[in-house]
C-alpha cells in the first residue's frame, strides 16, 4: 500500500504529515509505522508524524513523536499543520484546531503564525542532570510536561545524546528538557531534549515553557513578548493579561509525494 505525505517545518522542527481525513489510511497508526516514516536515513525523517484526521466536526492534529510514541502537543507541529491545512485542505484563518491538550486557535501574519497555546501550568520546582552535573529547573505544563534548567552556557548540556535525568515521580511520562541563557533583556536561547525524539532544533511547547519560567524570574508583566532564540531559528512568546500563551513563528511545507513505508 501506498499512501501521500507532506514534509514540513517549523524553525527546523520537522515532521512527516499524513492526511487521513476519514481515517481509513492508516487506522490507528502504529509505532513501527511513525519510526519507519521518521527514520532519517531509510525513511523520509522526521520529529515527529503529524496526521490529519478529522474527529468531532473538526480538524485534529495526531501527533506522535519519532519513537513512535504519542504526545499531548507540538506548539511548532501545530503551525505546520495550520499551514498544510490552509495551503492543502482550503482552510480559512483563524482555524481551530483539535489536540490532545485541547483546542488550539491559529491566526496567519504573513509568512508568521501565531498559536493560542492556553494556559501554563507553573508547578514547582525540580531537578534536572546530564553526568555529574546537575541544576535546579521549573517544572512547566503546556499541555506536556518541561523542565526549564537556566545554565551559565548551552554547551553545560553536552551532546544531549541520551535524556535527561529526572525524577520518575514528577515525570513518569518522560519530560522535555530546556536549556536556557540569557542574551538580553526578554531575549534567552535555548537547546531542548524532547523525549520520544531526542535533541531537536526546536520545540514550540519548549519556547513557551522557557517564556513563562523566564518571566516569572525576572517578574516581568503580562502581555511581555520574550524572544527565544532555538537552533533552527527564532520563536516569540507573549504570556498574555488573561493568561494565555501566544507563540508565533514561521511554518514551511517543504516537499511532498507517496511512500509505502
Amino acid at each position: 500500500m501506498s499512501y501521500a505525505f507532506l514534509k514540513g517545518h517549523g524553525t527546523e522542527n520537522d515532521f512527516v504529515v499524513l492526511p487521513d481525513a476519514d481515517g481509513s489510511v492508516h487506522g490507528d497508526l502504529s509505532p513501527a509505522r511513525v519510526r519507519a516514516l521518521c527514520d532519517r536515513r531509510a525513511g523520509i525523517g522526521g520529529d515527529g508524524v503529524l496526521r490529519a484526521i478529522r474527529r468531532d466536526g473538526r480538524w485534529f492534529m495526531d501527533y506522535r513523536n519519532a519513537d513512535g510514541s504519542v504526545s499531548e502537543m507540538c506548539g511548532n507541529g501545530v503551525r505546520v499543520f495550520a499551514h498544510y491545512l490552509h495551503e492543502r485542505e482550503g482552510e480559512p484563518f483563524p482555524m481551530e484546531i483539535g489536540t490532545r491538550a485541547g483546542v488550539k486557535r491559529l491566526e496567519q501574519a504573513g509568512d508568521e503564525y501565531t498559536a493560542d497555546m492556553g494556559a501554563p501550568q507553573v508547578l514547582g520546582e525540580t531537578k534536572v542532570a546530564v553526568g555529574d552535573r546537575s541544576w535546579a529547573a521549573v517544572h512547566v505544563s503546556m499541555g506536556n510536561p518541561h523542565a526549564v534548567a537556566f545554565v551559565d552556557d548551552l554547551a553545560d548540556a553536552g551532546p544531549l545524546h541520551d535524556a535527561p535525568e529526572h525524577d520518575p515521580a514528577v515525570y513518569p511520562d518522560g519530560v522535555n528538557v530546556e536549556f536556557v541563557v540569557r542574551r538580553g533583556e526578554h531575549h534567552v536561547a535555548m537547546r531542548v531534549h524532547e523525549r520520544g525524539s531526542g535533541e531537536t532544533r526546536s520545540c514550540g511547547t519548549g519556547a513557551c515553557a522557557v517564556a513563562v519560567a523566564t518571566a516569572l524570574a525576572d517578574d516581568a508583566p503580562r502581555g511581555t513578548t520574550y524572544r527565544v532564540d532555538v537552533p533552527g531559528g527564532t520563536l516569540h512568546v507573549i504570556w498574555t493579561d488573561d493568561d494565555r500563551v501566544l507563540m508565533t513563528g514561521p511554518a514551511v511545507l517543504v516537499a511532498e509525494g507517496r511512500t509505502d513505508l
